[in-house]
């Protein structure tokens, strides 16, 4: 089973390292021909702007979302989770994204680089007690269509209540970095998540 990282920026390293500790062989992804070796991609964290741009570059929008019409799994973080939004709030106004979930995101929804944070988030489905959760100028999930499910909220503090988890069918998305906490759940989760769909 061979699982891509999108390798056009962002934390590309932490998220392949994290899917080999999940017994996957794991590869960067940049361009088409690598995407049609994978049977699932991660879109890592980083800036939503960039990936977007680069995508478009690299000649990688639309196969990505042909692939996923096509029910590839995909899970993104943080910038992933932008990435695979129907709609953007905040975003600049020529941003594609891959489409994907039927969800509004907000960019930047916390606050900016100094306002990034660490909270305890439940994830529904993820077994083993609450996920130490790292938020980075993370976006948060405004809204949701009816196909899709909520797998996680902010607890407490100003944004208790804030949808950061969710799932579409075979796309998984979080406002957080799982790759940057040693906690291999999320990743394990998805990497099942490939192995249904095979």
């Amino acid at each position: 089973m061979n699982i891509g990282v999108l390798a056009l920026q962002g934390d590309v390293r932490e998220h392949l390292s994290a899917l080999a500790e999940s017994d996957v062989l794991a590869r960067p992804v940049r361009r088409p021909e690598e995407l049609a070796d994978v049977d699932g991609l991660v879109i890592p964290g980083g800036e939503s702007t960039a990936i977007s741009n680069l995508a478009v570059s690299f000649g990688l929008l639309d196969p990505i979302r042909k692939r996923i019409a096509d029910g590839m799994p995909v899970y993104g973080s943080c910038a992933g989770m932008i990435m695979l939004a129907g709609q953007v709030l905040d975003g600049r106004p020529d941003q594609e994204s891959f489409q994907g979930i039927d969800m509004t995101v907000r960019r930047n929804a916390f606050g900016r680089q100094v306002d990034s944070f660490e909270a305890s988030v439940e994830i529904e489905d993820i077994e083993g007690g609450p996920f130490h959760a790292v938020f980075i100028r993370a976006p948060w999930v405004e809204a949701t269509g009816r196909d899709v499910r909520v797998l996680g909220r902010v607890a407490e503090g100003a944004a208790a209540g804030r949808i950061v988890a969710v799932r579409q069918g075979n796309l998984l998305a979080t406002a957080f970095h799982p790759e940057l906490t040693g906690d291999l759940r999320v990743h394990r989760y998805f990497v099942e998540m490939v192995r249904q769909a095979l």
